[in-house]
């Protein structure tokens, strides 16, 4: 199972990273939304994993990009510091199907990215 990280913040991208490898899964890392958007189309990965904040496209707009635009069926979990009810709320209208409050458990990652596979 291919899993693709997007987040800017690199020891949170390496952590997450080395967590999902020793689970036993393909970990696709991208330091920002357009070089996800790149791999998402070429490596089509199972989970996407987004951080809300980042240069370049934000994760709402990988949302909209991956749901709207392509059409693809890719659970997506949303990462944020920004616990702000609005943003929970607009990333879930795009099409998010869930979200993780920074700062978060490995393990808590692990078992959120176990639960949406079982529904692929």
């Amino acid at each position: 199972m291919k899993i693709l990280i997007a987040e800017d913040d690199e020891m949170m991208l390496k952590t997450m990273e080395f967590k999902l490898k020793r689970e036993g899964f393909d970990v696709i890392t991208c330091a920002n939304g357009e070089e996800a958007i790149t791999k998402i189309i070429t490596d089509n990965p199972d989970v996407i994993i987004t951080d809300i904040m980042m240069p370049f496209v934000t994760g709402i707009d990988i949302i909209r990009k991956v749901k709207t635009e392509l059409k693809l069926n890719i659970p997506i979990i949303v990462l944020s510091a920004v616990g702000l009810e609005k943003t929970v709320l607009v990333a879930f209208e795009v099409g998010a199907d869930d979200f993780i409050t920074k700062p978060f458990s490995p393990n808590e990652l692990i078992v959120r990215v176990k639960r949406l596979l079982l529904k692929v």
